[in-house]
């Protein structure tokens, strides 16, 4: 097993290639915030705008992955290359 010292840099590193992915398909999709927040469950766009620019330190989960996956109709991987 390798030992890692994982560092704030690379996890935002890997927070933002999923962030970046998910704003990129929401969009080729012509998907709005506020309608694909609403398709999984929030009632309004706040949350997952601020997860798509990782401001206030929100994140996608793998929960909200794999909703949004199902909903924009791709497969999950699309968001970790």
């Amino acid at each position: 097993m390798k030992d890692i010292d994982f560092t704030d840099e690379m996890l935002f590193d890997f927070y933002e290639c999923i962030s970046k992915n998910i704003i990129r398909i929401r969009k080729e999709k012509k998907v709005s915030q506020l309608k694909l927040a609403n398709a999984i469950g929030h009632q309004n766009a706040t949350f997952l705008g601020k997860a798509e620019l990782l401001a206030e330190g929100k994140h996608f989960n793998l929960e909200h992955i794999y909703k949004i996956s199902q909903v924009l109709e791709i497969d999950i991987e699309e968001f970790f290359k």
